[in-house]
């Protein structure tokens, strides 16, 4: 046994730990406040900081020296001040932009409270159920994507299909299945306000949650369908249907896919969002492949498989995705050219 490899593999297990406890403290940064209290950017002392956000000074004291060892915080140690860097505060005080992180900060300290359930699942088969998700959960969906469907979709994304842009322009129907807590389906809707749009999901809280919101937002021109694709009459038809982030987590994936293109009007387009990883484990290994297998076993592979389903996984990856499509029917289907660090695109016609 090669001792020194011995060691540099304890060490790389440390660091990985290091980076879970990090992220843990990250959730406590996100929930409490205090990432938003440092977006100045100005030097503070724990004992301020503690008094500007209301909590306990001796947690915010080691959340600050924790922090500040993993690299997140500034620490002036002879002052006793910390400080969040512009860069930093961009990613972690940044709450409903597309480039905010801490919803990812909410999804892993989430997830892995299942972790006990998710092992008796691997002695046991089955699945976690979607209803098993707690509320951190929903919202962390909500922050992870939101900001890009917000920013992003009806321009840029949408962008590289101008004949889907006009019709919706002229006032057609778009359909987003697996709509979670509906930021996609209001961006279309208040893009587009000439068209029909639907948002369905099974899960009941996400769809209340998007009733809401599209109540607050004074939008006329949506609704929201608790369900799945069978829920969805098969008249009126659609110009658009997307499927953003969840056809890897569809219990009956090819099943939903046919139903999908019948109910797509002559010209009309499945637009897809995926996770973008590669086709082989070799493509997958750095830390957003990691983290996308780790995403996949705790919530997109089980919680198919509790329904019954194949478990496509988060990193289904390209060859994968392609194959499913063109087995469902669609004659064309094609990657889009769109810049995402970690989404790929697909539309799909035909």
């Amino acid at each position: 046994m090669n001792k020194d490899e011995v060691k540099a593999f304890a060490e790389r297990i440390y660091r990985d730990a290091a980076g879970a406890m990090a992220v843990g403290m990250g959730y406590l940064g996100e929930k409490t406040g205090l990432f938003a209290a440092l977006a100045d950017g100005a030097p503070v002392s724990a004992a301020a900081l503690a008094a500007r956000t209301g909590l306990a000074v001796r947690y915010v004291e080691e959340w600050c020296a924790g922090m500040a060892a993993a690299g997140w915080l500034e620490v002036d140690e002879e002052a006793k001040t910390f400080r969040l860097p512009e860069e930093h505060a961009f990613l972690l005080a940044s709450r409903g932009t597309d480039h905010f992180m801490g919803g990812l900060f909410l999804a892993v300290v989430s997830l892995l409270a299942l972790a006990p359930r998710l092992a008796r699942c691997f002695r046991e088969g089955g699945g976690i159920p979607p209803e098993a998700y707690d509320e951190d959960w929903l919202e962390a969906v909500d922050l992870m994507n939101g900001g890009a469907y917000r920013e992003r979709l009806a321009s840029y994304w949408l962008a590289q299909l101008p004949e889907i842009r006009a019709r919706l322009e002229a006032g057609g129907r778009a359909l987003d299945l697996g709509c979670g807590a509906g930021e996609a389906a209001m961006a279309l809707a208040r893009a587009f306000p000439r068209s029909e749009v639907l948002g369905v999901d099974p899960d009941a809280r996400v769809i209340e949650r998007a009733r809401g919101a599209a109540r607050e937002r004074g939008l006329q021109n949506i609704r929201f369908l608790e369900g799945t694709i069978e829920a969805v009459p098969e008249a009126p038809l659609f110009d658009l249907v997307a499927l953003l982030d969840c056809l890897h987590d569809l219990a009956e994936p090819e099943a939903t896919l046919r139903a999908v293109r019948a109910r797509l009007a002559p010209g009309g387009v499945l637009f897809v969002m995926e996770p973008r990883a590669g086709d082989r484990i070799s493509e997958n290994a750095h830390p957003l492949g990691v983290t996308y297998y780790g995403l996949s076993l705790f919530h997109c592979t089980t919680q198919s498989l509790a329904r019954g389903g194949p478990g496509l996984g988060t990193c289904a990856g390209p060859e994968r995705i392609t194959e499913l499509l063109r087995r469902a029917g669609f004659v064309e289907v094609r990657a889009l050219p769109i810049k995402s660090f970690t989404n790929i695109f697909f539309a799909a016609s035909g």
